[in-house]
C-alpha cells in the first residue's frame, strides 16, 4: 500500500451535455408568454361582443314614410339574419324620448333635425341624414313675401309632438308670432290641415314630411284662391337655422304640359337623421347604412339619386363608424364573407393581430436570449478566475496561496458540475482551458517562491559555514615568520667542513 502523500485528488468531470436545455429555453420563452397572455386578455376585454340578432326601431306614425321605411330597413336586414322590431310613434319628438330613456330598449330612430329642445342627449349619435322634410306652406289670399305677415291669422302648424309643429313654431317665432298671441295656432296636420285650408277653416297650412309629398302639393296648387309660399328669405332661414337646407321647387314639377308650377319656388327643410345609441354595434351601424342608402338612395323631385343617406349631422355628433363607413365602404371580410362569419372573423382578427405584432419579432428574440442564458453559466466565473490571476502576480505567503488555490479548486470543481447544451461543448472546454491556465500560474509563483526561499537558506547556510572557521591568531603568525626567517640565516650562514 502506498503512503498517502497528501495531495488532493483531481477534480472528477460531472458536467452533463444534453442537445437543449429546457430550462434555459422556458426561461428564455417565458416572458414571451406572459405578454403574449396579457395582450389576449386586453384584446379579449377591449373586444366587440358578437352583434345582437334583433334590433328595435322608432319610426313614426303608422303608414307615414318613415314608418314605411321602417318596413323596408326589416327586409333588408332580414337578409342577414337580423330582426328589426318596428315601433310606430306620434314623430320626432316621441322617438327622441324614447332613445334618451334607456329602459325603452329602442336602439334606433328617425329623428328631424331641429326638434331637439337642447344640446344633443349624451350617449346618442347620428348614422347620417336620410332625407330632406320640406316644409311647404300654402294660404288664401293674396301674395304672401314674409311669415311675420301671417301675424293674427288661423294657422294650422301640425299636431302636438310632431317635427312639423316644432319647425313651424320656430321659424313663426323668429318673426315675432308665438303662441298665446293673436295669431291662432291649431294643431291640424297631413290632410286634416289641407282640408281644413280648402273648407276655409285656417288661413294657411304648415306641411312637412308625408303632407308635403308632391301629389299632395300639385293637388293644392291646383286649387283656387290656394298659394304656395315662396320663401324669398330662405338663403336666411338657412344661416339663421343651421339645420335647414335650402331647396328649390322647379319649374314644371307638377306639371310640365301646363308648366305648373311656372316659376321656381324657394323652400327651407331640415334633414331627418337616423339616431341610434353609442353602444350600437359596429356591424349593425353599417347594416342600417347599407339599408338606408337602398331604400332613401333613389331620386325624386326634391333630391338627387345617391344624396341620402349622407354624413350631415346637426344635432346629433356623426359616429365614428358611421364616418368610417362613408369614407370607405365596409370592410373587406363584409365584402367578401357571409355577415355573420364576417363578424366573427372580424373578432377573431383582434386578438390574432395583436398577437402576431407581439411574437413575431418576440420570437426572433427567444435564440438570443437562449444564448445569453447559457454563456451566463460560463462568463460568470471569469471574473473570479481574473481575481484569482490578479492575486496570482502579487506575493503571498503560503497560506494565502493555499487559499487562492482552494478557490480555484471550488471554482473547478462548480465548473465540471455543469449541465451544458452541446452547441456550447467548446466554450465549457475553453472555460476548463482558462482554469488550467490560472492553476500553472499559481504552481509556478508557488514554485518560484519555494526556489527563492530554498536559495535563501542556501545562501544562508553557507554564510554560516564561512563563519564558522576559526583565523589564525595575529601573534602566531608572526612567531612563525621569525622561525622561519631565523632558520634561513642559520641555513645561509653554515659552513661546510
Amino acid at each position: 500500500m502506498k503512503p498517502a502523500t497528501g495531495r488532493k485528488s483531481p477534480p472528477r468531470l460531472v458536467a452533463r451535455f444534453v442537445a437543449i436545455s429546457w430550462r434555459d429555453l422556458a426561461v428564455s420563452f417565458g416572458p414571451i408568454l406572459l405578454i403574449a397572455a396579457v395582450a389576449i386578455w386586453v384584446a379579449v376585454r377591449l373586444i366587440q361582443p358578437a352583434p345582437p340578432s334583433t334590433l328595435t326601431i322608432s319610426a313614426g306614425p303608422e303608414g307615414s314614410t318613415f314608418w314605411t321605411a321602417a318596413q323596408k330597413y326589416k327586409e333588408i336586414l332580414a337578409r342577414n339574419r337580423i330582426t328589426l322590431k318596428v315601433l310606430p310613434s306620434e314623430g320626432s319628438l316621441q322617438n327622441l324620448k324614447r332613445l334618451s330613456d334607456p329602459t325603452s330598449n329602442v336602439d334606433v330612430a328617425f329623428v328631424q333635425d331641429g326638434v331637439a329642445p337642447g344640446p344633443a342627449a349624451d350617449g346618442l349619435m347620428s348614422l347620417g341624414s336620410v332625407a330632406y322634410v320640406p316644409l311647404a306652406i300654402f294660404y288664401h289670399g293674396p301674395t304672401v313675401t314674409r311669415l311675420s305677415e301671417f301675424k293674427g291669422e288661423r294657422l294650422a302648424v301640425g299636431a302636438e309632438g310632431s317635427g312639423t309643429r316644432e319647425l313651424a313654431l320656430a321659424l313663426l317665432k323668429a318673426n315675432g308670432i308665438v303662441p298665446g298671441g293673436a295669431t291662432k295656432l291649431l294643431p291640424l296636420s297631413g290632410d286634416d290641415a289641407a282640408e281644413a285650408l280648402v273648407s276655409g277653416k285656417v288661413d294657411a297650412a304648415f306641411l312637412a314630411g308625408d303632407s308635403a309629398q308632391p301629389a299632395v302639393m300639385g293637388k293644392l296648387y291646383r286649387t283656387p284662391n290656394v298659394q304656395f309660399y315662396d320663401f324669398s328669405q330662405a338663403d336666411a332661414y338657412t344661416r339663421r337655422f343651421p339645420y335647414l337646407t335650402q331647396l328649390e321647387m322647379p319649374m314644371g314639377a307638377f306639371d310640365l304640359g301646363k308648366n305648373l308650377p311656372s316659376a321656381p319656388i324657394h323652400m327651407v327643410a331640415p334633414t331627418a337623421e337616423l339616431v341610434a345609441r353609442d353602444s350600437l354595434h359596429p356591424a349593425l351601424s353599417d347594416l342600417l347604412i347599407e339599408a338606408a342608402r337602398e331604400v332613401h338612395g333613389k331620386a325624386n323631385i326634391m333630391q338627387r339619386a345617391g344624396e341620402f343617406p349622407a354624413p350631415r349631422a346637426h344635432d346629433f355628433p356623426i359616429s365614428d363608424d358611421a364616418a368610417r363607413y362613408y369614407k370607405s365602404g365596409k370592410s373587406f371580410l363584409y365584402r367578401i364573407l357571409p355577415f355573420w362569419l364576417a363578424s366573427l372573423a372580424d373578432r377573431l382578427l383582434v386578438v390574432v393581430v395583436p398577437l402576431i405584432v407581439l411574437l413575431v419579432p418576440a420570437l426572433r428574440l427567444v435564440p438570443s436570449l437562449y444564448a445569453w442564458r447559457v454563456k451566463s453559466r460560463i462568463y460568470r466565473w471569469y471574473g473570479a478566475l481574473i481575481a484569482i490571476e490578479r492575486s496570482a502576480l502579487s506575493d503571498h505567503s503560503p497560506s494565502e496561496r493555499a487559499s487562492l488555490i482552494e478557490r480555484l479548486d471550488a471554482i473547478e470543481e462548480s465548473v465540471n458540475g455543469l449541465k451544458m447544451p452541446l452547441a456550447y461543448a467548446d466554450q465549457f472546454y475553453v472555460l476548463r482551458e482558462h482554469i488550467g491556465f490560472v492553476r500553472q500560474r499559481l504552481m509556478q509563483a508557488r514554485d518560484a517562491q519555494r526556489d527563492d526561499a530554498a536559495n535563501a537558506a542556501e545562501s544562508t547556510q553557507n554564510d554560516s559555514d564561512e563563519r564558522g572557521a576559526e583565523p589564525t591568531p595575529p601573534a602566531a603568525n608572526e612567531a612563525a615568520e621569525i622561525g622561519e626567517t631565523r632558520d634561513g640565516s642559520d641555513e645561509g650562514n653554515a659552513k661546510p667542513y
